[in-house]
C-alpha cells in the first residue's frame, strides 16, 4: 500500500513538472553534444597540430645550421614581431605587400563581417581610435542589422512561405502540415543549391589554392556567422578586379544571411517544430485560469468585506453595559447636604 502510495506521489510530479524535466534533459543533451564535439576535434585535429610543430621545430633548427651568424634569440624576436603584425592582417611576405586591409572596399567588408557577427578576425583596427570606434559602431549597428533582417525577412515570408502553402492548400485541397513540410524541405534544398554548391564552385575556380570542399567550408562557416577566419576570399597574390571581388562578396554574405533566416524561419514556423519547442518551455497562464484566480480572489475580498460588515453591524446591536449610578448613603435624608 505505501508502495503504490508512493509511486503514483511520483507520477504526479513527473506528471505536474514536465516541462522542467524535458528542460533538464535538453540542458544535460547539450552538455553531452558539447564533450562529443571536444572529443572528435581533439581526437582528430590533436595529431595533424602535433605534426605541423615538428615541422616548424624542424625548419626553425635548419635555418639556424644554414645561418650561423644569426642567433636563436634574435631569430625568436624577429619571429615575434611578424605573427603580432600577421595577427592584424599585416604581412611581411612580399606577395602580399600590395594588399591594403583597409581600402575602401577592405573596410566595407569588414563593416559587414562586424555587423553581421561573423568576424572572421584576419583584419582587426590597430589604432585606438579605430578601436573605440569598432565598439559604437558595433554596440549601434548590431542592433540595427537585426532590425533589417528581421524586417526583411518578414516581408520575404509572405511570398516565399505563407501564400504558397495557402495556395497548394485552398486549390488542391491537400493539408496543410503536409504541405508545409514539402514547402520547407524544397526551399532548403533551393537555398543550398544557390547559396552554397554554386558559391562554392565559384570560389573554387578563382582561389587557386582552395578546392570544392574547402569552398564549400567557407560558405557554411561564413553564412552561419560562425566566422573562424582561416579561409578569407580575395586575398590571394595580384587578385584580379580584387575591389570588385570585395564588393561581391559583401552582397553574397548578406543576401546569404537572410536567405538562411527565411529557411529556418520556415522550418519554425512547421506545427511539428512548434509542439516540440513547447516541451521545453514554461507553459504560460491560459485565461481560464487567470479568471479563476480572479474570480477567487473576488471571492475572498467578498467574503473578508461580509465578515466585517456583520461584525459591526453585531457591534452596533449589542447592548451596553449597564453602569450603576452612585447613590447616596442617606438618600433624600436632608441632614446630608
Amino acid at each position: 500500500m505505501l508502495q503504490s502510495l508512493t509511486s503514483n506521489s511520483c507520477v504526479r510530479l513527473i506528471q505536474s513538472n514536465k516541462s522542467a524535466w524535458y528542460f533538464l534533459f535538453l540542458v544535460l543533451g547539450y552538455i553531452v553534444y558539447l564533450i562529443f564535439g571536444a572529443v572528435v576535434f581533439s581526437s582528430v585535429e590533436l595529431p595533424y597540430e602535433d605534426l605541423r610543430r615538428q615541422e616548424l621545430r624542424t625548419a626553425k633548427r635548419q635555418f639556424l645550421q644554414e645561418n650561423e651568424c644569426l642567433s636563436e634569440e634574435r631569430l625568436e624576436e624577429f619571429l615575434e614581431k611578424a605573427l603580432e603584425a600577421s595577427n592584424y592582417g599585416v604581412s611581411i611576405l612580399n606577395n602580399a605587400s600590395s594588399n591594403w586591409n583597409w581600402d575602401f572596399t577592405s573596410a566595407l567588408f569588414f563593416a559587414s563581417t562586424v555587423l553581421t557577427t561573423t568576424g572572421y578576425g584576419h583584419t582587426a583596427p590597430l589604432s585606438g581610435g579605430g578601436k573605440a570606434f569598432c565598439i559604437i559602431y558595433s554596440v549601434i549597428g548590431i542592433p540595427f542589422t537585426l532590425l533589417f533582417l528581421t524586417a526583411v525577412v518578414q516581408r520575404i515570408m509572405v511570398f516565399s512561405t505563407r501564400r504558397p502553402i495557402m495556395y497548394v492548400h485552398m486549390h488542391w485541397g491537400l493539408s496543410k502540415p503536409l504541405v508545409a513540410i514539402v514547402h520547407a524541405v524544397l526551399l532548403a534544398m533551393v537555398a543550398v543549391a544557390c547559396f552554397f554548391l554554386i558559391p562554392a564552385a565559384i570560389f573554387s575556380a578563382l582561389e587557386k589554392d582552395w578546392n570544392f570542399l574547402e569552398s564549400f567550408y567557407f560558405c557554411f562557416i561564413s553564412l552561419s556567422t560562425i566566422g573562424l577566419g582561416d579561409y578569407v576570399p580575395g586575398e590571394a597574390f595580384n587578385q584580379r578586379f580584387r575591389e570588385l571581388y570585395k564588393v561581391g562578396i559583401t552582397v553574397y554574405l548578406l543576401l546569404g544571411l537572410i536567405a538562411m533566416l527565411v529557411v529556418l524561419e520556415t522550418f519554425c514556423e512547421l506545427q511539428q517544430l512548434k509542439t516540440l519547442r513547447k516541451m521545453f518551455y514554461l507553459k504560460k497562464e491560459k485565461p481560464q485560469d487567470r479568471l479563476a484566480i480572479l474570480e477567487h480572489d473576488h471571492l475572498s475580498f467578498s467574503v473578508a468585506d461580509h465578515t466585517s460588515t456583520t461584525m459591526l453591524r453585531e457591534d452596533k446591536t449589542e447592548p451596553y453595559v449597564a453602569v450603576p449610578e452612585l447613590v447616596s448613603p442617606g438618600g433624600d435624608d436632608p441632614m446630608i447636604r
